[in-house]
């Protein structure tokens, strides 16, 4: 039986407390300075006319083309991206250290942001910790140390090789913040012969698209390494995985490896726009970061480029390599989660592994799969948000007439099970499970923004319907309905449910598949309900 009580939903609200960088400032080794306006103007005519459009107030949009090319990122085709000649490369740099204001430390700090981000992308740090990062003496080199910054910040251990520092103030400065953090810095002769011995990651930062001529010491030597890693088949140990920043060291920036003889990297992260000599690259993992262009120089260059996703500094171009299902796994590293150290009421532990999931900004961390069983025996799952729990259980809203309500009513008996990838770990809940009271349906009904309340009277939830334009036009016909700010009725068949636990399981992953599953059963010791804690095998 529920318990009829007035209550200001004393359960816990979730609905009210949940409720670009670029390489393409590697134009000059020699001089950081940037290019004042008056400078284009007398040494750089048709750039000054050009950019002086670009600086008018009503700077147009992308272009259709651009705009309609918005794919996924795991598939945004390869080969309808643009692609930069050396020139077209060095005139954006040159736009955007000069009249867009860009400073060339800026530049720098987003570029590096942009190579750590797509390093984590692919390579976990669980898995390839080691990193080393051999850094060039110009721009790209300072590329790769603010790389090696974030990386130390996302949980790699990286090792940097800066054979050819440059003194001026900002590559030191970088030096500084690395030391600061206790990153090492190795000689060239300090290196491990064989470096898939040391290092799980080279990240290559030497040179640059501006770079001419042929490498000399000791790059050229290193370069050379390179080509025998990747050459080389170490039969039964995993190989070092080789990353490029831009282009690939000793690659012509539009033919590529002109004569294959250079190094085949494993992760190619191109800066602002891919450079031709990317087309020839055929390793599985093609990244881009940058997200700096402005509609202006994406209309002179006609750029087509793949959306950014969300907040993120990198996007992938093309897509992700055929993988093995049988060989994907993650070796979970985690702290220990020991008897003695839990709490002794499964609430209180479910609060506590709750908050965490909270403070680390994890995206949607009330989703739980809930499963019901009908008189058919059949199980069905699905993801629901959790909207409430305390000492009662756990709340969440639903129409009563869908799948899951038709099952509860039929089988009152149901699961829950939240799964936090970031943290590794899962809580799994089993109860009995009843109808909330209609005031604190009512109560959460009217929370909700309008249009979600419009939605559920439109939505008749697991019905077969002719089409979306039907829910669309219900919809706006509601939506004109109570477009006076009225109260919108809460439907008679929604509202919510709570699951009154009896077993709770609490799962942390660990190495080896020697995970930690702690288990609460109801025990009754003198009179007294209470939780007894079970350590269940992976």
């Amino acid at each position: 039986m529920l318990k009829e009580r007035t209550r200001s939903m004393t359960l816990t609200c979730l609905y009210n407390f949940t409720h670009s960088t670029s390489h393409t400032h590697h134009h000059n080794y020699n001089s950081l300075i940037t290019p004042t306006f008056s400078t284009l103007r007398n040494n750089h005519k048709p750039l000054f006319h050009l950019f002086q459009g670009i600086l008018r107030p009503t700077i147009r949009s992308f272009s259709t083309t651009i705009t309609s090319s918005c794919k996924a990122m795991a598939s945004f085709d390869s080969d309808s991206v643009t692609y930069l000649k050396q020139q077209e490369a060095a005139e954006i740099d040159e736009t955007l250290m000069g009249p867009l204001g860009f400073s060339v430390d800026q530049l720098m700090e987003l570029a590096g942001l942009s190579v750590a981000t797509s390093i984590y992308e692919v390579y976990k740090p669980s898995e390839y910790n080691r990193v080393l990062i051999v850094c060039g003496p110009g721009n790209n080199g300072g590329d790769g140390l603010v790389a090696a910054r974030h990386l130390h910040h996302f949980g790699y251990k990286p090792l940097v090789c800066y054979p050819k520092r440059t003194p001026k103030p900002l590559y030191a400065g970088l030096v500084t913040q690395l030391e600061a953090l206790s990153i090492p810095f190795l000689s060239v002769e300090d290196l491990p012969s064989d470096f898939s011995k040391d290092f799980d990651i080279l990240v290559d930062a030497m040179f640059g698209f501006s770079f001419h001529g042929s490498p000399r010491p000791p790059f050229d030597d290193l370069i050379q390494r390179l080509v025998s890693l990747s050459n080389h088949n170490h039969t039964g140990q995993k190989r070092s995985v080789i990353v490029s920043v831009d282009i690939p060291s000793g690659w012509h920036v539009e033919e590529g490896d002109v004569n294959d003889i250079g190094f085949k990297p494993d992760m190619l992260i191109s800066l602002t726009a891919p450079k031709l000599c990317a087309k020839k690259f055929g390793g599985p993992h093609h990244f881009l970061g940058g997200r700096f262009v402005p509609p202006a120089i994406a209309e002179k260059y006609k750029l087509i480029l793949p959306p950014y996703p969300g907040t993120s500094t990198c996007v992938r171009i093309g897509k992700p390599p055929q993988i093995d299902i049988s060989a994907l796994r993650e070796n979970y590293i985690s702290p220990e989660f020991l008897e003695d150290e839990v709490e002794a009421d499964p609430f209180n532990q479910f609060r506590k592994w709750f908050d965490d999931a909270l403070a680390a900004s994890l995206k949607e961390p009330n989703a739980m799969a809930l499963s019901t069983v009908g008189k058919d025996g059949k199980p069905s799952s699905r993801i629901v948000l959790l909207k409430g729990f305390d000492k009662d259980g756990f709340v969440w809203f639903t129409n009563y007439e869908s799948q899951k309500g038709r099952a509860l009513s039929e089988n009152p008996h149901a699961s829950i099970l939240f799964y936090w990838d970031g943290l590794n770990r899962q809580v799994r809940v089993e109860g009995y499970v009843q109808k909330i009271s209609e005031e604190e349906s009512e109560q959460y009904f009217h929370s909700r923004p309008r249009g979600s309340q419009i939605g559920a009277i439109v939505s008749k939830q697991s019905s077969v319907v002719p089409g979306r334009h039907v829910l669309y036009d219900q919809y706006k016909e509601l939506e004109q309905k109570y477009a006076d700010g009225s109260v919108i009725p809460k439907p008679k068949n929604w509202g919510g449910y709570r699951l009154t636990p009896h077993l709770f399981e609490f799962w942390q992953g660990q190495k080896s598949r020697l995970h930690d599953r702690l288990q609460y059963v109801p025990h009754e010791i003198d009179g007294q309900n209470l939780w007894k804690i079970e350590r269940l095998a992976p």
